[in-house]
């Protein structure tokens, strides 16, 4: 997605230094058409968790039969962007030729490195038929080395994701390693994101794998160390605490993080970088039309004036 302006979230630190939870964070939202947008990272007292720099919840959203999702090309750098659905479906194009529809519970990763441009779409058939359309799109800073690397995409099916079910919960492991379990998707830092269902009075174990985690609430809700979390809000688990999430009437919810950037990153639009020069010069790229294009599609959002 192209990332627009909103209102910070509200952070809310927790002072019992018993409660393995560092921070709550809740987002506000923003309605763009028919469409509405949850930005949950980054907050005022959260830039970041791992490698996570920006998290969005889009949706639930209905398009009517005629209408649908319309994100015009737009340009990345030094970022990886995890896109994953609930409902519906986007097809993605971008400036290296690919083109590929993701659905619910597949997984759409694109490395931007040194550029790339791609859109955000309904497709003919979703247009023509209408849909429901809700799911998670999350961005990754690129280490310092590989800021600069080139551009890929890489698009992985619900069936090849590994699945792990126990006890009335379900974990989809979409990036990384945890629960004892490696994805297939390759990543340029340890990180890590697990999609985990929950039934009614299910509970399942975090361990403390990684320096940074975090759960977000898609929906329903949880329960940690007595501890209520309800759906839209991301509660950081505070470092080495094993915790068990409890649900009473079900949940749907992520897991993300991994290990600290190697320094602080500056986001500027759709741009994110180590460097202020590697943005001033993605700006003027993009003014000038040094990015490349989308084939087949003309369009695109304008460089911000702000």
């Amino acid at each position: 997605m192209s990332r627009l302006a909103d209102v910070d979230p509200d952070c809310h630190q927790h002072s019992d230094s018993g409660v393995p939870v560092e921070t709550v964070i809740i987002p506000n939202m923003r309605d763009i058409g028919d469409f509405s947008v949850r930005r949950i990272l980054p907050a005022p007292k959260r830039r970041a968790v791992g490698p996570y720099v920006f998290f969005d919840h889009m949706g639930p959203a209905t398009f009517r039969p005629g209408t649908g999702l319309d994100v015009r090309p737009h340009p990345h750098i030094g970022l990886s962007t995890l896109t994953y659905l609930y409902e519906g479906s986007i097809l993605h194009r971008d400036s290296l030729g690919f083109k590929q529809l993701i659905t619910p519970g597949a997984v759409n990763w694109m490395t931007a490195g040194r550029g790339i441009v791609h859109s955000e779409r309904s497709s003919d058939e979703a247009r023509t038929q209408g849909q429901s359309l809700m799911g998670l799109q999350v961005w990754v800073a690129l280490p310092k080395a590989l800021e600069q690397c080139a551009a890929n995409f890489v698009h992985y099916s619900v069936s090849s994701l590994p699945e792990l079910e126990a006890e009335g919960a379900r974990v989809r492991v979409v990036a990384g390693e945890c629960f004892g379990v490696h994805a297939r998707l390759e990543t340029q830092s340890p990180l890590f994101y697990a999609d985990v269902t929950l039934v009614p009075g299910a509970k399942i174990k975090i361990d403390a794998e990684y320096t940074e985690r975090a759960i977000y609430l898609v929906t329903g809700s949880i329960e940690v160390d007595g501890c209520r979390f309800s759906e839209g809000q991301m509660a950081v688990l505070k470092p080495a605490a094993e915790i068990i999430v409890r649900s009473a009437t079900g949940a749907v919810f992520v897991v993300v993080g991994g290990e600290p950037l190697d320094g602080p990153r500056h986001l500027w639009w759709n741009f994110v970088a180590s460097d202020r020069e590697l943005i001033e010069q993605a700006k003027a790229d993009w003014r000038d039309g040094e990015f490349g294009h989308v084939p087949g599609d003309a369009d695109f959002i304008p460089l911000p004036e702000a």
